[in-house]
């Protein structure tokens, strides 16, 4: 009936955006999972089918991308920052510094898996395979 977990130390996937992604918790409403991008590392822009997503960033600087429509903005994140991905919102981060962008997304739904997102042009060019 109840879980816990503690965060693996080895990433549990890739993101299609290069992201390392460790796995946390679900229930039937959403799921959450840790997001990783390696220091001075810029992801691929996407977006998601059905999901949409809350992040809130643990360590690291950088900054997120994100557009909708004729929407655009571009905002710092750092430990502290919560931000939203609503649903069919196009979405890219960056590192910057010495140290990884850490988050934590809780994603609605949970993720349905392969297929989900969707690459699609960004404001930087990525630097993750």
């Amino acid at each position: 009936m109840f879980e816990t977990k503690r965060l693996p130390a080895a990433r549990d996937a890739v993101a299609p955006d290069g992201s390392d992604v460790r796995i946390l918790l679900s229930l039937r409403a959403g799921g959450m999972a840790h997001f990783e991008l390696p220091a001075n590392r810029i992801s691929a822009a996407v977006t998601h089918k059905t999901v949409e997503e809350i992040w809130f960033f643990l360590s690291g600087k950088g900054e997120m991308w994100r557009k909708m429509g004729e929407d655009e903005e571009t905002v710092p994140v750092e430990k502290g920052v919560c931000l939203t991905i609503p649903l069919g919102v196009s979405f890219q981060f960056r590192s910057f510094g010495p140290k990884p962008l850490d988050a934590v997304g809780v994603t609605m739904p949970p993720w349905p898996g392969n297929g989900e997102a969707v690459v699609v042009p960004g404001k930087w060019k990525p630097t993750l395979p």
